[in-house]
């Protein structure tokens, strides 16, 4: 059945409950929510409602009598060859064998369509996804988000939505200047400086490239005058002897050292600290958006951090003249308690600086006032504890606050045999996004990061994201498709054709309980698409996809989809080729399937394997 006739067996449903309403059988003002589902046992019908479940309450009766008189007042149609009522009172809904073929015909005029629809049309929503701190390349972790951001977007897009991707590009605070101090640090390393590298520094291989590239381009123009700053830094900081003998700082100097550190920096540089900040920004945000690009994810919208200095003390303005902030302890803080957080949150610190939390009420805020009617931010599982506040801002602003939505991806964990790879971006020793799609490809990297629930942890297992076997899903899946292109160049080879006609007036001999299975899992790719998008849910999607591909190498390994004849030589029978072209059409329209599902997941749809 499809979508179209789903919608009209809706409406059948309707147009009872109004005749019973005006009968006085139900209240006029009962509202239908009730569900039509398909049934799993063939024998149960293709559909069932629970409509007179839902209603018995508001109709004072028992629903299998409800079901009966709904039954009864059910508008004919062409399509229904029987309704029987089941159980307590199902009413499940048998259809013509003609309504069944028809989500082939919907498949075959609309092909790269087929699924999609306008069901939110004109809505526009924003998805941002990934923004990782742009302070080294993007590691396994970070790839979750992106394909699950990515699919996510891609499934909105195909139920009508308007959707704008955007990476939110941390530029501004205190990471930015870890990080330019590191370069900073480096390029005094490439001159010879003696410095002692902070061991909460920025550490990866990257920033030696990037200040040897500064080496080269403004050779010890920025040396002269910091050994001696950097020397009084580590001079003044606290050290522990270790049982080894080794010196190190003590755990709470850590972070006084960097500081200083940074501080220092700006001092003596002057302007020319921003060289070392842009010039480490540029290199690895480039990096991010390369590996993106070449992973198949793009946005329409990189936003700037900075670029909303200006619009945070407005905000704060707004919510102070609410009087939503106080000032305790020198520092000024939100009353987030009122709007349902778990303690009040610092939105300025007694130096005079918002926090990071400050610039996040005002990036959200400028999301609403760019028109944007749902806000999806898909965040990784660590940022738990931020969405309380964040929706707090929102109210207190006077935002309706269930127009932002929040994802919360967990963790990536990397195996190599029964090794686990562990990853830090300070240290630099992680497994670069890169590298994992150069390893095992972007097909099986975008498969797997969302074949799960974004709540459940990932083991990703290299092994099998590589093998050519059932067990590995992606191949699985691509393999039923490719299955059937070479079905194709096999017909053309033998000198025959497909004949598309031919196969719709012979669609009717598709009789096989498996035929009659995976057409009525094609009829479910449009409602799959639906749940799989509105629920933020792409796993919904790939266990799909599982399920055709599985229904079809069952049915193709059982039934011959070209006679026998044709491998002897014979010129096959009539009845041969009729069966032949209708096993085509249903071949045709379970790879048509296959290949709009991956697509939309972001994975290739191969013809040969």
């Amino acid at each position: 059945m499809s979508q179209a006739q789903i919608d009209t067996l809706s409406t059948l449903f309707d147009q009872s409950i109004q005749t019973l309403q005006a009968e006085g059988i139900l209240p006029a003002d009962w509202q239908n929510n009730s569900q039509i589902t398909r049934t799993k046992d063939r024998s149960h019908g293709d559909f069932a409602s629970n409509i007179a479940l839902t209603a018995a309450k508001a109709a004072k009766t028992n629903p299998r009598a409800l079901a009966e008189k709904i039954v009864k007042a059910l508008p004919d149609n062409k399509d229904i060859r029987q309704v029987d009522i089941a159980g307590p009172g199902f009413i499940n809904v048998f259809l013509n064998a003609e309504a069944k073929f028809a989500v082939l015909d919907d498949i075959f005029d609309l092909q790269d369509s087929f699924g999609l629809s306008k069901q939110f049309d004109g809505q526009k929503v924003q998805v941002e996804f990934v923004s990782a701190n742009p302070t080294s390349s993007l590691h396994v972790g970070h790839g979750r988000g992106a394909a699950f951001g990515m699919s996510v977007s891609n499934l909105l897009e195909a139920v009508g939505y308007d959707v704008t991707r955007e990476y939110y590009v941390n530029d501004a605070g205190r990471q930015m200047d870890i990080l330019a101090t590191s370069t900073y640090l480096r390029y005094l390393e490439a001159h010879g400086e003696p410095v002692q590298f902070p061991v909460n520094g920025y550490q990866g291989d990257y920033v030696c490239d990037i200040a040897e590239t500064l080496k080269v381009q403004h050779g010890d123009s920025y040396v002269h005058g910091f050994s001696q700053v950097a020397k009084d830094v580590a001079e003044d900081a606290q050290y522990e002897i270790n049982a080894a003998g080794e010196k190190s700082l003590l755990s709470g100097e850590k972070e006084a050292h960097i500081d200083g550190l940074i501080a220092n920096s700006k001092k003596l540089l002057g302007d020319g600290y921003e060289l070392f900040l842009n010039a480490a920004l540029s290199s690895i945000l480039a990096d991010i958006k390369d590996d993106l690009n070449e992973f198949g994810v793009r946005y329409e919208c990189w936003f700037s951090e900075k670029s909303i200095d200006a619009e945070i003390e407005p905000v704060l303005q707004i919510l102070d003249d609410k009087g939503y902030l106080y000032e305790k302890d020198g520092n000024i803080w939100f009353k987030s308690t009122e709007f349902g957080d778990e303690k009040d949150r610092v939105v300025r610190r007694a130096n005079g600086q918002s926090t990071y939390f400050a610039s996040d009420i005002a990036y959200h805020k400028n999301k609403f006032d760019r028109g944007f009617d749902k806000v999806v931010n898909v965040w990784g599982a660590d940022h738990h504890g931020y969405v309380p506040r964040v929706r707090a801002a929102l109210l207190a602003l006077g935002i309706d606050a269930e127009r932002l939505d929040v994802v919360l991806v967990q963790f990536v964990a990397l195996w190599r045999g029964d090794e686990k790879v562990q990853m830090s971006s300070r240290s630099g020793k992680f497994v670069t996004l890169r590298e994992l799609r150069h390893e095992v490809g972007n097909d099986a990297a975008r498969f797997y990061y969302v074949a799960r629930k974004p709540e459940v942890h990932v083991d990703f297992d290299l092994e099998l994201a590589k093998s050519q076997s059932k067990d590995n899903l992606v191949y699985y899946i691509q393999y039923a498709h490719a299955r059937v292109c070479r079905v194709l160049e096999k017909l053309a080879a033998s000198g025959l054709s497909v004949d598309d006609a031919i196969g719709a007036q012979q669609q009717h001999l598709l009789t096989a309980p498996a035929e009659e299975e995976l057409i009525k899992t094609l009829a479910a790719y449009p409602a799959t698409l639906l749940r799989s998008a509105t629920g933020y849910e792409p796993h919904i999607l790939t266990n799909y996809l599982k399920d055709l591909a599985a229904l079809f190498h069952g049915w193709y390994d059982s039934n011959r989809i070209l006679p026998v004849s044709l491998t002897s030589g014979e010129t096959p029978s009539q009845e041969e080729l009729e069966l032949m072209q209708a096993r085509l059409r249903l071949s045709k329209a379970v790879r048509q399937a296959l290949a709009n599902g991956l697509g939309l997941l972001g994975l290739s749809a191969p013809s040969s394997m």
